[in-house]
């Protein structure tokens, strides 16, 4: 078994925490930085609030990704005697290494809480969550920080980890839940398809987004609230919904591709998902039923470009969406038009993502995309792929080309649609959540 990437591994082990930790009081905490993805999915099978718990690994000089010790919160100090004693570094190295993690420890913790509180642990279920357990050193150290601060309980979950470690880790926390425990260990990356270094931005996005949730307690039975809109094109009018949960952090405009609108099926579900999210969306018809009778409009990039643009100033002209950061969700040619559209030099889009798109047909377009781009394509569908893979190679903004195993064009495969609505989920919020607001017009 492997793992897609962070978020697939976080929504797996979420379905096990869940089910041995339902209804406990419990805080999340996820080990920056890429223990923090996992956490959030997590946390959100929980109902429970995320924090951080800042370690730092002390990895050996010539060797810097294996642990000989490490640092946490409230001056916390684990050492590694047995890898200090195959080293056979003395403690002036050990201590050089600790001056320079102390350092880092104390700017990620201004930076992750940036001036939040901590979240208090005294009496709760302290849910300490990493992405992997290689030699266990920093989760233990996180682990005695978690019980230093007051927990009465300290669990530990993460989605892979060595034999060794795991076992040790029964002396720092009361419970350890660690679905995947291979004989053969040797690299927490070797068990993720994707495991791309997550960055501090990701990190304060995630906390944010987990932040505005809405605990179980306030939230409605009913979803948020679907308007009816029209959007002026020149002579066209364009019919469109508009949904904006509260406390949107961001909103996403939808470019349905050929023979498709407003009422996509596949659309719609991924919306559904934003909107859990905290993110608005605008889900409209790029062409009337007279343009779309008229087959060359479908693949007229320009056009439907320049329709999103018309979309994305509509957005910034109302009260209740003008300062949200934007982003496109484009597939097949919309996916081409939401590049264009993003290219454009009046452009504000923070974010893209294509799924099962033609970001060739955006052409040049492609070289002068600014917002973070998120491709994702079904391992099966080979000829959209391979389109994807080249133009690729000509965006030069912020990008990635995640490939859904065993998926087709359509995504009709069991969860292969949920996969895409997760992961665009997760780009957006990450992109728009930390996004700054647009300026009043």
């Amino acid at each position: 078994m492997t793992y897609i990437n962070r978020t697939d591994a976080g929504r797996r082990l979420a379905a096990q925490t869940a089910r041995r930790l339902g209804g406990q009081d419990t805080v999340v905490l996820g080990l920056p930085r890429g223990g923090v993805p996992v956490a959030h999915e997590v946390a959100t099978a929980l109902d429970a609030p995320l924090d951080v718990i800042v370690v730092r690994k002390i990895g050996v000089p010539y060797q810097p990704e294996l642990a000989m010790g490490a640092i946490g919160e409230d001056d916390v100090r684990v050492v590694d005697r047995r890898v200090r004693a195959m080293t056979g570094l003395g403690d002036d190295d050990f201590a050089a290494v600790e001056r320079r993690e102390r350092a880092e420890l104390h700017r990620r913790v201004h930076r992750f809480r940036a001036g939040r509180p901590r979240t208090p642990l005294h009496g709760r279920t302290a849910v300490v969550v990493d992405d992997g357990i290689a030699t266990g050193s920093t989760a233990r150290a996180a682990c005695q920080v978690a019980r230093r601060l007051g927990a009465r309980r300290v669990v530990l979950a993460a989605p892979v980890g060595s034999p060794d470690a795991v076992a040790r880790l029964h002396d720092d926390a009361d419970e350890v839940i660690c679905p995947l425990v291979p004989d053969g260990f040797s690299a927490i990356g070797e068990w993720y398809t994707d495991f791309t270094q997550t960055t501090d931005d990701e990190v304060t996005a995630l906390l944010a987004r987990a932040a505005a949730r809405p605990r179980t307690e306030h939230t409605p039975s009913h979803g948020p609230a679907v308007d009816e809109v029209e959007i002026q094109a020149g002579p066209v009018r364009l019919p469109g919904h508009l949904t904006v949960p509260q406390r949107a952090v961001g909103i996403v405009v939808f470019a349905h591709g050929s023979g498709s609108g407003r009422n996509s099926p596949r659309n719609r579900a991924v919306a559904e998902e934003l909107h859990r999210g905290g993110l608005a969306t605008l889900l409209f018809d790029l062409l009337d039923d007279a343009e779309a009778e008229e087959r060359a409009n479908v693949f007229d990039i320009a056009l439907l470009a320049g329709r999103l643009a018309v979309a994305a100033e509509w957005v910034r002209e109302r009260p209740d969406t003008a300062r949200l950061p934007l982003g496109y969700f484009g597939a097949s040619t919309g996916a081409a038009a939401a590049l264009a559209a993003a290219a454009r030099p009046d452009s504000d889009a923070q974010a893209v993502v294509s799924r099962g798109g033609r970001p060739d047909l955006a052409g040049e377009a492609l070289e002068s995309v600014r917002a973070a781009t998120l491709l994702v394509v079904g391992g099966d569908d080979q000829t959209v792929l391979d389109l994807n893979r080249r133009a690729r190679v000509r965006l030069r903004c912020e990008h990635r080309l995640t490939v859904i195993p065993g998926a087709g064009h359509l995504f009709e495969e069991p969860g292969a649609l949920t996969t895409v609505a997760e992961l665009a989920r997760d780009w957006f919020t990450t992109h728009l959540a930390a996004a700054p607001r647009p300026a009043r017009r």
